[in-house]
């Protein structure tokens, strides 16, 4: 054991409450969360700095702001907390009575239409087994996955992807250029290509935002193909895309796939694009511990 445990026990729930400070900034928000008073949050913050012997809070009347120590737990002891939580939770649906729960992250750029194929077969074979699902930033799926509070993160990867997750499925996710009816007939029917370009640069067009993985490697492609364009508004879902498309907005690049789900479809036309835009999605879980074994089997049934 550690010196510094042996004289000073270390208290995993006075953490797992200084987490929730630093997650809302606020004692008042992270005392509710915690089930507490303000004023025994605030004993509980100092009676932690006072065994740690450092300052790891500031507070204005505002807010709270984490000192450059307090900045350092957090990012340190996040996995700790995440795999302390992992364990218990484990121990619990494996040798208790609580039903085993697996933690599910999927990228805000997947399309509703891409769901059946991660959760039906799983929600056939596997009833006893519970699903949490959250729409997140790749960013946040990552760090979930990294600090143990997620057990599964579907999303178009960055590359590199870090070393301490695998990929257990990959799917080729083929996009299609679509648009409105009525914008769709005054598309050129002339072959040539300069033609084409010209009338695709003068729309409007709907993107998903820029700052996600899948939207910088669709402006990389659209600038290979010769068209420089300014989106006429961004957005972070397909799925209202699609129907803002439907609409007359303008025209998009959205997976082929997404449009399965789509009621209106003689609302809208597919519009032929070479060469194709494509993304790889993929599965992703940790690699350097054992999976549990509902977890394991949650990411078998994934027709991906």
């Amino acid at each position: 054991m550690h010196e510094y445990l042996a004289r000073k026990p270390f208290d995993l729930y006075a953490l797992h409450l200084y987490h929730l400070l630093v997650r809302h900034r606020s004692f008042t928000k992270a005392a509710r969360e915690a089930g507490l008073s303000q004023s025994a949050m605030t004993r509980q913050m100092q009676a932690l700095e006072a065994r740690l012997g450092v300052e790891l809070i500031t507070r204005t009347t505002r807010s709270v702001d984490l000192t450059e120590a307090g900045q350092y737990l957090a990012r340190e002891s996040a996995r700790l907390l995440g795999g302390v939580s992992a364990t218990l939770e484990g121990l619990q649906s494996t040798f208790g009575n609580a039903r085993p729960v697996v933690r599910v992250g999927v990228s805000r750029t997947v399309a509703m239409a891409h769901m059946p194929g991660l959760f039906h077969a799983g929600q056939q074979k596997l009833p006893q087994v519970a699903c949490q699902v959250s729409y997140q930033t790749s960013a946040e799926i990552l760090g979930g996955l990294e600090q143990h509070e997620l057990d599964v993160g579907v999303l178009c990867p960055p590359s590199p992807l870090p070393e301490s997750v695998k990929v257990t499925h990959r799917f080729e996710d083929r996009f299609v250029l679509i648009a409105s009816k009525t914008i769709a007939d005054e598309r050129p029917k002339s072959p040539r290509t300069d033609l084409q370009l010209r009338w695709l640069q003068q729309q409007s067009w709907l993107m998903i935002q820029g700052a996600t993985v899948t939207g910088s490697l669709m402006r990389r492609w659209l600038k290979r193909q010769g068209l420089k364009l300014e989106p006429s508004m961004e957005l972070d879902s397909f799925d209202l895309i699609i129907n803002l498309v439907a609409s007359g907005m303008g025209v998009s690049l959205v997976p082929q796939r997404a449009l399965a789900l789509y009621r209106r479809r003689q609302s809208i036309k597919c519009l032929a694009v070479t060469p194709r835009f494509s993304r790889d999605l993929v599965v992703l879980t940790r690699k350097h511990r054992k999976l549990p074994e509902h977890v394991q089997a949650f990411v078998g049934n994934i027709l991906f």
